[in-house]
């Protein structure tokens, strides 16, 4: 009977032996190199450029081909994790996955550090934990233990600086990558010049920092600065002389329009920055009043020319001096993409003779009306328009 027992036990082995022995035989194989080129380390180094160049569906087949050749190669599985992290629309769950699964296999120090710069990467895109900038801390602390000379590692904490608005922080990070002189340098550079205009420009407040980042401001953002960075409504008063209105009112009329409320728009009414807008219709600027449809339309993008006209209505209604309305009218324009017979023209010849705005590019002389602010810049003239009027 025990050798019956016996026998069972080992037949059982041979028969769980063999199933294993399926499984890995059924399981994918592994691709066989069709050049000297066709390696893991190769496809992920191209895969990386090409992810850098936000090029993420090429930089994801280049991040396959390498799985296919080693499916347990860590730096692959967290470049897809980069890839899904970037891509429109973003799959964080799945990017999440990629990148654990790239740590579990990360052994060198260099596919360490992959990781923990690709976590900086993720936390900075992703903002799903409410302390990302912390968890982002962290992987970079880990990071520059391994390596303290790992540009890479600076770099993108650095962008998770700015994108937190500490700029001062940001700009040590790149300025350590300029030190370092290997990886991001071109991209330090850029990001480093970027962070000495914000803090020339000084925004000071939460919102003036968050809109130094945008590319273009739209007319909610342009309410927004005016308001909280000019502080304008506070200007109008210092500035404007009072008006007594002393005529007789009708008291039902003067009850009607009391009941009124608020000078709104109809579609700001969940829009994070309504009070900034409610702010800018009731003192009224140039540019930034409703459409006739009663819609102020918050996303539409600011030109230069806009600006400059929003500008010359502040200037004007400040300084009391109504002539600048037509000052420059009849003048020859010195900017050759400028003609004289625009209707911004004007504006535009007042903001640029009083420095608070110049051509876009200085080479050709080219004012670039058109053209959309960027935020930063919109605050740079913010702050020269301060200057000028020696208001703070």
């Amino acid at each position: 009977m025990f050798h019956d027992y016996r026998r069972n036990n080992v037949f059982s082995l041979i028969i769980l032996f063999a199933a294993v022995l399926l499984i890995v035989a059924c399981g994918p194989k592994a691709r066989q190199p069709v050049s000297q080129l066709d390696t893991p380390q190769h496809h992920v180094y191209t895969g990386v450029k090409l992810l850098d160049q936000e090029k993420y569906s090429d930089a994801q087949r280049e991040f396959e081909l390498a799985l296919e050749l080693d499916n347990k190669y860590s730096k692959a599985h967290t470049g897809i994790g980069l890839v899904k992290t970037y891509m429109t629309p973003a799959d964080f769950k799945g990017a999440w996955d990629s990148l654990q699964k790239g740590a579990k296999y990360a052994h060198a120090d260099d596919e360490i550090l992959f990781g923990k710069v690709s976590n900086i990467r993720f936390y900075t895109q992703s903002k799903l934990e409410k302390k990302w900038l912390n968890l982002s801390m962290d992987e970079f602390d880990a990071a520059v233990k391994i390596d303290p000379k790992h540009s890479a590692a600076y770099y993108f904490m650095g962008l998770a600086y700015k994108q937190a608005c500490d700029f001062n922080a940001a700009g040590q990070m790149f300025a350590k990558v300029l030190e370092l002189k290997t990886d991001y340098v071109y991209q330090a550079d850029r990001e480093w010049n970027f962070i000495q205009k914000v803090q020339r420009a000084m925004p000071g407040s939460v919102t003036g920092k968050q809109i130094a980042l945008v590319t273009r401001i739209t007319r909610a953002d342009a309410a927004a600065l005016f308001m909280e960075e000019l502080k304008i409504d506070v200007l109008y008063k210092k500035r404007t002389p009072k008006a007594f209105d002393t005529s007789f009112k009708d008291p039902e009329k003067a009850a009607q329009i009391a009941k009124q409320g608020k000078v709104t728009a109809k579609d700001i009414a969940d829009h994070p920055l309504k009070a900034d807008i409610e702010g800018i219709l009731e003192i009224g600027v140039r540019g930034l009043e409703n459409y006739p449809d009663g819609n102020y339309h918050p996303g539409e993008i600011i030109t230069r020319a806009a600006y400059a006209m929003m500008l010359e209505d502040i200037l004007i209604k400040v300084t009391g001096d109504n002539a600048l309305a037509t000052k420059f009218i009849g003048s020859n324009s010195p900017f050759p993409d400028l003609r004289a017979d625009l209707p911004y023209f004007n504006a535009v010849m007042v903001v640029t003779s009083r420095g608070i705005m110049e051509a876009q590019d200085l080479t050709t002389g080219e004012f670039a009306p058109l053209k959309p602010v960027a935020g930063v810049d919109a605050l740079l003239i913010i702050r020269k328009v301060k200057e000028g009027l020696k208001f703070n």
